[in-house]
């Protein structure tokens, strides 16, 4: 008799081939051009460029996995990992619809909520991006007006001010811990910046791990 997979298990399962079946396309496209062109790369730069770089983002994976998995849970995650842009969007939609459903995403109702406003999230953008795309000429005049760079320029800052106070509220004094070490960073080393969010944001809930953890054990919280 076949066994009936889990919900879970079959999230892993799904989750796993599409991953993997990704990774796969994003290299479709330069062995392509290698052979269709008859051109190769120059093996020397690109190993060089690589040792330059992969061990950051090796690291970065490991603590962007270890910290948005719990947050997103498994299906949410695999969605997030391949759709991308998890902490400005994907991160935020999944907490917002985990707070308005009142359930936790450790459990399976949590698991269901996280991953289907993670796959709404991706269908709006991509149809968001469509429509950007078509009308993009037309309304560059429009968007690039300056009495509008105000408004874009507060558009992130609005999105995460508004999640901030509902998460705050409910516990300031686990918010103290990473909102002084931000401040702390940023101000202390100016060469971080918006580019430098996917290591800061792990970096930050680490940190507050840990201080959450500290306060625990004096019986703070």
């Amino acid at each position: 008799m076949k066994k009936t997979l889990s919900y879970i298990d079959s999230v892993h399962r799904d989750g796993r081939i599409w991953n993997i079946s990704v990774m796969l396309m994003l290299f479709v496209y330069p062995i392509a051009a290698a052979l269709i062109y008859k051109v190769l790369p120059d093996w020397h730069g690109f190993l060089l460029g690589l040792l330059a770089t992969a061990p950051m983002y090796w690291a970065v994976a490991v603590v962007e996995t270890v910290t948005y998995v719990p947050m997103l849970g498994a299906g949410g995650s695999y969605l997030s990992f391949v759709t991308g842009n998890i902490a400005n969007l994907k991160l935020p939609v999944a907490l917002n619809a985990l707070e308005q459903a009142d359930v936790k995403v450790s459990s399976e109702e949590g698991e269901i909520v996280s991953t289907i406003a993670i796959a709404v999230s991706s269908i709006v953008t991509t149809l968001i991006i469509i429509v950007g795309v078509v009308l993009i000429t037309p309304l560059t005049p429009v968007l690039n007006a300056p009495v509008l760079a105000p408004a874009f320029a507060q558009i992130l800052p609005a999105l995460f001010g508004g999640l901030g106070v509902v998460f705050i509220s409910k516990n300031w004094k686990i918010a103290v811990a990473p909102v002084v070490l931000m401040l702390a960073l940023f101000i202390a080393i100016p060469a971080l910046n918006a580019g430098t969010v996917g290591i800061m944001v792990p970096v930050g809930v680490l940190f507050t791990l840990g201080v959450s953890r500290i306060l625990y054990k004096k019986k703070l919280l």
